[in-house]
């Protein structure tokens, strides 16, 4: 792959060729007055030396002033225009640290499943899906969660099994992407079109779920969903773009002007490209590529991290294990719902290694995904190991575990002993806990998941996001769940394992300047300062100071990116 030359990217742009470990630097703007002036309602910075103001001033995207209106009287004239927040909030722009954008734009165009309450509401969804659909064409879903129905159907291995749902769909392939996004639920159809049957084996890192005779359920967890989705048609180039459309579209009515990717490959970084030629990246994307394409990593390898300001590739993307929902997640003890069994790695650690290793002599970072405490501690092994060779590099680095949810407490001091970013989702410690317990047991809830505040006291960088499409892309549901310990619904009263709760200025700044950190970014974005890209969202009430129960009806006003209305409730 080559890249498109620095000249085709819009705005200022900077490319570096191997030595990426420092943050991309503010570009000094001149101008003899504002362009727009924000007031007249809470503005909170997220600078810890001036957490609030009253008034910002912008010109040519970025910021100019942060003051008083008579601090800033020298940059106002006649062609001065006035954003009057008349009473609502504005903090800086929310930064998604990590979600999937083509997913996201995906999952808008096919099932949703994330809402149904049983098995029989998903067979219904399929069984409306087929009435409309031509036999023979694939039907796609996501968001299912056995462990959220009610009532619980038959289950095999913690399973619904797939007859009900091949009864309904006999003359299509179904598949039906679990939230998690680590299992899968396959018709009959789609089996048989895969040629699954008894005797089909899965390499290491995957499973078929089976019955008591030996035939498959229709659950495919990790590596083995690859062997029904091979057979469901290619993604295409447009199909890519208006799955983009879609998510930028959504994320910017979401508040949303930065998007951390989770994971690229050749294919989907040359559509962000095209986005941002045509001048339709209306947010900033920031993208992992996807690590277990080795060609791709060499090409980049070659070329160097590309950062700009609309798009910048410079991160990798491995997976270490798979989700406590589907029991993929790697512990060190057996699931207290499956003794004997211990979920399981995706990548062998010396890949890990050896990429991480790669990562430090040509200027990326790693991202690696891992959810249980046995695969959080193996991730730490392989980056401890390969700063070691790479010290100075390595303290530069700030390598990133992504989710972190279940860890050992022998290892959580070592993120901030090592550099590594907690890349955590506070909308997975809401939708998760309720039924997490049941997989990990009390002592290990207690001890080591979703521990933020264990992280931030021992000085490790917490950063936040919604993993989106397993959560709904709202930053602020995300936010809520952080300060609360609480499900969505309110409860328990008192929240889970309150003591770990963020406080709400960690909470804001784990979604603006922390979460700039984790991509080499906070000189340029995440707090209102002189400077930065004039990027912000504007809410119907103050999440600072509003009571708890009110945080989840806080809604996106305006969403704006360098200096312009991108978004606008109601338009």
């Amino acid at each position: 792959m080559k890249l498109r030359p620095l000249s085709l990217f819009l705005g200022v742009a900077l490319l570096y060729a191997a030595c990426t470990s420092e943050p991309a630097e503010e570009t000094p703007v001149q101008a003899s007055h504002a362009e727009l002036l924000i007031f007249g309602g809470p503005i909170y910075t997220s600078d810890e030396g001036n957490p609030t103001t009253e008034m910002v001033a912008v010109a040519h995207g970025k910021i100019i002033g942060v003051g008083t209106r008579e601090s800033l009287d020298s940059l106002i004239n006649e062609e001065t225009a006035e954003l009057n927040l008349q009473g609502k909030t504005m903090i800086p722009g929310f930064i998604e640290s990590h979600a999937h954008i083509l997913g996201l734009g995906k999952s808008q165009r096919i099932l949703d499943l994330t809402r149904i309450k049983n098995y029989d509401e998903l067979v219904d969804m399929v069984a409306a899906a087929v009435a409309v659909t031509p036999k023979g064409e694939w039907i796609e879903g996501r968001g299912w969660h056995q462990s959220k129905w009610n009532p619980q159907p038959e289950m095999v291995t913690g399973y619904q099994t797939h007859e009900k749902l091949s009864a309904v769909s006999p003359d299509h392939p179904v598949y039906l992407t679990h939230a998690s996004g680590h299992a899968s639920f396959a018709n009959a159809k789609a089996m048989e079109m895969a040629g699954i049957g008894p005797e089909t084996e899965v390499g290491e890192g995957g499973e078929i779920l089976r019955n008591a005779q030996g035939e498959p359920t229709g659950i495919f967890s990790e590596t083995a969903q690859g062997l029904i989705r091979q057979h469901i048609p290619e993604t295409t180039r447009e199909s890519r773009r208006l799955s983009l459309e879609a998510a930028i579209q959504e994320s910017l009515a979401n508040g949303i002007t930065s998007f951390q990717n989770a994971g690229a490959g050749a294919e989907d970084v040359a559509v962000f490209q095209e986005f941002v030629e045509e001048d339709k990246m209306d947010i900033r994307l920031w993208t992992m590529l996807s690590g277990g394409d080795t060609t791709l990593l060499q090409e980049w390898y070659e070329n160097g991290p590309l950062v700009g300001d609309r798009l910048t590739v410079r991160s990798i993307k491995l997976y270490a294990d798979g989700a406590l929902g589907s029991r993929g997640a790697w512990l060190i003890k057996p699931y207290e719902d499956r003794p004997q069994h211990y979920g399981n790695p995706i990548m062998p650690l010396e890949y890990i290694h050896e990429v991480s290793a790669d990562g430090l002599e040509h200027g990326f970072q790693v991202c690696v995904h891992a959810i249980g405490d046995r695969a959080n501690r193996e991730v730490l092994n392989q980056f401890e190991k390969a700063f070691e060779t790479a010290p100075e590099t390595g303290k530069k680095a700030r390598f990133r575990v992504e989710h972190a949810q279940h860890l050992h407490p022998d290892d959580i001091p070592r993120f901030s002993e090592l550099g590594v970013i907690a890349s955590m989702q506070g909308i997975h410690m809401s939708s998760d806990r309720p039924w997490a317990i049941d997989r990990l047991g009390p002592y290990r809830i207690q001890t080591g998941a979703y521990v933020w505040a264990k992280l931030l006291e021992s000085g490790a960088r917490v950063i936040n996001g919604t993993d989106a499409p397993v959560e709904p892309v709202s930053p602020i549901a995300s936010f809520y769940a952080s300060i609360s310990r609480k499900t969505l619904n309110g409860l328990p009263e008192g929240g889970y394992e309150a003591e770990q709760a963020m406080t709400r200025p960690q909470a804001l700044k784990s979604y603006t300047l922390d979460a700039a950190y984790g991509a080499f970014e906070e000189k340029v974005k995440g707090s209102i300062e002189v400077g930065k890209f004039a990027d912000f969202t504007v809410l119907s009430k103050d999440i600072m100071q509003v009571p708890e129960s009110e945080v989840l009806q806080t809604e996106i006003e305006m969403t704006i990116v360098d200096g312009e209305v991108k978004y606008q409730k109601g338009d």
